[in-house]
C-alpha cells in the first residue's frame, strides 16, 4: 500500500511508523496510509520564512501574478489526471469539477490581480496624507509582506480548491505556505501538490506540504505568520484560543460551518420562475459533494402557505437523484468523503429527530448504483421539516455535515429575518423573490449575521454562480459561528498577508522610499520630454515645466459648442446671480484639455497612447483672464508582460498632472496613463 509524502524543507519524505489508513470512500478499499511522525514542524516553518519568504518577497506583483497565471495554465492543461483520483473522495464529475478546477480558477482569478497592484514587491496603500502647514511633512501608508508563513489547516471536503483558494492569495502577497489538508481525502491534495512542485513554476521553499496529523504545529507560529483554519467552529476555536497565538499576536482566519439559510419571498408561488428557482438550488445545495460544504443550506425557510408545496417539489426532485458511484454513468450524488465522517452526520441527524420531523429520505432504506451501502460511506437525502422553529430551536445550532436540510415557515418577511439571525452567523445566506422591496429588507435587516448574501430571481438565475459558490474576488467567511474571519476577498484579501505600516517624513523621501511620487516632493527638471524617454528611462519625480497659455471668453464659449456643454455657468451669465460663480466659468474638461495641449509633445516618440484619467479634480473657478501653466510629473511605473512574441514591449507610465494659475495656485490636478514603449523594439504602428 502507498504511504503519502511530505513536501518539507526541499524534498518529499515519508513520516514514521505505520500511519493513518486512508480509504475509498466509495468502495471501501485501503490506498493509502499517511503519516507526519519524525517530522519537526518548527523547521519546516523555518525553512519557508528563509527561503521561501526571500525569494517571493524579491519579486514584484507583476512577477507573483505572472507566476499564478504560469501555474494555473500548467495544471489546466494536466486537469484531467485529478478527476479518477477524486472520484475516490466521492465526488461526482461535477463535484470534482468544482473541486479542481474551481481550484485552478481561483489560481487565475488572482494572478489577474496584478493590474490592481504596483509594479513593486510592496503596495502603496491610499493617498498620501499632508501633515505639515508648509509641507515639508507627509505621512503614507505602505504594506509590506510579512516575512513569516501562512500556515493552512484545511478541511477535508475540498483537497484541492480549499488549497488553491488560499495559496493563491498568500503567494500573490509574497508569503510562502505550508498546507495542511484534511487527512480523509489527503490523497488528492499529494497528487497535485507533487504536480506543482515538479512543475518547478514556483520559487523553493513557497509552497510546503504536510499529510496526516499537525498537532502541535500551532505551538511552533510566531508573530509573522498566518494561520487559517477551516472547518469546525470547535477545532477552529481551540487553535485560536492557542496561548502561543494569544501571546505572539498571530493573525488567525477561521471560516467555520455554519448553518447557512435561504429564503422564499412570498411572491415566489407555484407556476414562477422563482419557485422553481429555489427548489433546484436547495436541491442541488443538498446534494452536490453529497451536501460536505461549508456553505451548503441547512435551513430552508418559506411562508408558511407555501410549506407543503416546496416539500413537495423538493422531496419530488430528490427522489429523482441517482446515487452511487461516481464513476458510473447517470450518478447523480456520490458517497460522502469517508465513514467516520457518514457516522458523524448519521448521529446528527439523530439528534435533530428529537425535535422535528423527517419528510423525505431515510438513514437506511435507499437505493444505490454501482455500489455498496455496507462498503461505501453513502447517505441518501434527508429532508426535515420543523413547524415551530422558535420553540424547536436544534435547527440552529445542530449541523448535519451531509445532505441534510430542514424546511422552517415564516409569517413576514421580518420573522424570516429573525429565523436567519437564529443560527447566530453564516457564511451565506440567499433569497429568492422578485420582488426588489422584499430583497432591500431581507439584506438590510440581516446583513450583520451573513458574510455573502445572493439574491436570486428569473433575470440573474441562468448566470448565477449560485448560493454555495464563494468567488475569488468576494469575501468568503461570515460573522459569529462562522468564525468571524474573511478569505479571499480579493485585494483586500491579499492585504491580509501584509504588514500595514504609516510611515512619515518629507514627500521626497517618502516618494524615494515607496517609489510612487508624493505630491509636494522634489520634481527635478526633465532635461528631455518626458514624452521623448522611453519607459526604462523615466525617474520617479521627474517633470516637464510647461509654457503658459492664457484663458480667453472665446476658448469657453468654443468649448461649449464643440463638446455640447451648455451648463449655464459657462453659457449664459445672466444666470449667476446667487451662485458661486462671478462670472462666467470656464469648463473643467476644457483646462485638462488645454493643459495637454501644454504638456503633450506632439512629435513620434516612446508614448504610444494615452488611455485613461484617475482622480480627476476641478480645485478653483477658472475665468476669462486666467493663465494656466501645468506640471506634469512622473507618479508611477509599470511594466506590462506581452501577449505574445509579436507584441510590442512596454509598460505602463502614470504622470501627475498639476494645472496652476497666474497666482501660482493649483486649479486642477489628474492622473493620465499612457503606454509607452520600451528601448530597442523598433517603429510600432497602431493596428
Amino acid at each position: 500500500m502507498d504511504q503519502l509524502k511530505n513536501y518539507v524543507n526541499g524534498q518529499w519524505v515519508a513520516g514514521e511508523g505505520k500511519g493513518i489508513q486512508l480509504f475509498n470512500s466509495v468502495t471501501g478499499e485501503a490506498i493509502a496510509t499517511t503519516s507526519t511522525d519524525g517530522i519537526d514542524f518548527g523547521a519546516v516553518l523555518e525553512y519557508g520564512r528563509n527561503i521561501g519568504g526571500p525569494a517571493l518577497r524579491k519579486m514584484t506583483f507583476r512577477e507573483r501574478g505572472l507566476m499564478l497565471k504560469a501555474l494555473a495554465l500548467h495544471l489546466y492543461g494536466i486537469k484531467e489526471k485529478f478527476y479518477t483520483l477524486s472520484a475516490a473522495t466521492g465526488a461526482t464529475r461535477i463535484d470534482s469539477w468544482i473541486d479542481i478546477e474551481g481550484g485552478i480558477g481561483n489560481l487565475f482569478a488572482n494572478a489577474s490581480l496584478r493590474k490592481q497592484f504596483p509594479d513593486l514587491p510592496y503596495y502603496i496603500d491610499g493617498d498620501s496624507i499632508p501633515i505639515s502647514k508648509k509641507g515639508h511633512f507627509s505621512a503614507q501608508h505602505i504594506c509590506v509582506p510579512k516575512e513569516g508563513v501562512a500556515l493552512h489547516i484545511n478541511a477535508y471536503n475540498f483537497p484541492i480548491w480549499g488549497m488553491l483558494e488560499k495559496i493563491a492569495v498568500n503567494l500573490f502577497a509574497g508569503v510562502p505556505a505550508v498546507v495542511k489538508p484534511g487527512t480523509v481525502t489527503s490523497f488528492l491534495t499529494e497528487l497535485m501538490v507533487k504536480e506543482i512542485i515538479a512543475s518547478g513554476i514556483l520559487p523553493e521553499g513557497s509552497l510546503q506540504l504536510l499529510v496526516g496529523s499537525a498537532r502541535g504545529i500551532i505551538e511552533h507560529v510566531g508573530s509573522q505568520d498566518i494561520v487559517t483554519f477551516t472547518g469546525s467552529a470547535w477545532v477552529g476555536r481551540q487553535l485560536k484560543s492557542n496561548p502561543n497565538v494569544i501571546n505572539n499576536s498571530v493573525p488567525f482566519n477561521l471560516e467555520a460551518d455554519s448553518l447557512n439559510a435561504a429564503v422564499l419571498g412570498q411572491d415566489a408561488i407555484p407556476g414562477t420562475p422563482e419557485f422553481d428557482i429555489f427548489v433546484k438550488e436547495v436541491h442541488k445545495e443538498m446534494t452536490v459533494k453529497g451536501g460536505q460544504k461549508c456553505t451548503a443550506i441547512r435551513r430552508v425557510i418559506v411562508h408558511e402557505s407555501l410549506m407543503d408545496d416546496v416539500q413537495k417539489a423538493l422531496s419530488e426532485r430528490l427522489a429523482k437523484t441517482v446515487i452511487g458511484d461516481p464513476l458510473v454513468e447517470g450518478v447523480r450524488m456520490g458517497a460522502l468523503a469517508g465513514i467516520d465522517q457518514r457516522n458523524d452526520v448519521i448521529e446528527k441527524v439523530q439528534q435533530l429527530a428529537k425535535t422535528q420531523e423527517i419528510v423525505y429520505g431515510d438513514l437506511e432504506n435507499f437505493e444505490l448504483t454501482g455500489a455498496d451501502k455496507n462498503k461505501g460511506a453513502f447517505l441518501a437525502p434527508i429532508l426535515f421539516r420543523n413547524d415551530d422553529p422558535f420553540g424547536k430551536t436544534d435547527v440552529h445550532s445542530i449541523e448535519a455535515f451531509g445532505p441534510v436540510s430542514t424546511l422552517i415557515p415564516y409569517s413576514t418577511i421580518d420573522e424570516a429575518i429573525e429565523i436567519s439571525k437564529m443560527g447566530k452567523g453564516s457564511l451565506v445566506a440567499s433569497i429568492v423573490t422578485n420582488n426588489d422591496q422584499t430583497a432591500k429588507e431581507f439584506v438590510l435587516g440581516s446583513a450583520a449575521y451573513h458574510g455573502r448574501i445572493l439574491i436570486l430571481n428569473n433575470e440573474n438565475a441562468k448566470e448565477s454562480t449560485g448560493h454555495g459558490s464563494p468567488l475569488p474576488m468576494l469575501t468568503h467567511g461570515g460573522p459569529g459561528r462562522a468564525g468571524g474571519g474573511e478569505e479571499m476577498g480579493g485585494k483586500r484579501g491579499v492585504l491580509h498577508y501584509m504588514q500595514r505600516t504609516a510611515i512619515q517624513g518629507t514627500p521626497t523621501t517618502l516618494t524615494h522610499v515607496s517609489g510612487v511620487y508624493i505630491p509636494g516632493g522634489d520634481r527635478p527638471e526633465a532635461k528631455e520630454h518626458l514624452f521623448k524617454k522611453h519607459f526604462e528611462e523615466l525617474v520617479i519625480g521627474e517633470t516637464v515645466y510647461t509654457h503658459k497659455r492664457t484663458i480667453t471668453e472665446s476658448d469657453i464659449i468654443n468649448f461649449a459648442n464643440v463638446s455640447w456643454d451648455h451648463f449655464y455657468a459657462h453659457t449664459d451669465v445672466t444666470s449667476l446671480d446667487g451662485t458661486i460663480f462671478e462670472e462666467r466659468v470656464a469648463h473643467g474638461y476644457f483646462i485638462l484639455s488645454a493643459a495637454a495641449g501644454l504638456f503633450v509633445d506632439p512629435g513620434k516618440g516612446p508614448v504610444l497612447l494615452n488611455y485613461g484619467i484617475e482622480e480627476a479634480r476641478f480645485t478653483k473657478p477658472i475665468y476669462a483672464g486666467a493663465t494656466i501653466g501645468v506640471k506634469l510629473t512622473v507618479r508611477e511605473k509599470m511594466d506590462q508582460e506581452k501577449r505574445d512574441e509579436e507584441d510590442i514591449a512596454k509598460g505602463i507610465v502614470k504622470f501627475y498632472v498639476e494645472v496652476y494659475d497666474e497666482t501660482e495656485e493649483v486649479v486642477a490636478i489628474a492622473t493620465i496613463l499612457t503606454m509607452v514603449k520600451k528601448l530597442d523594439q523598433g517603429d510600432y504602428h497602431l493596428r
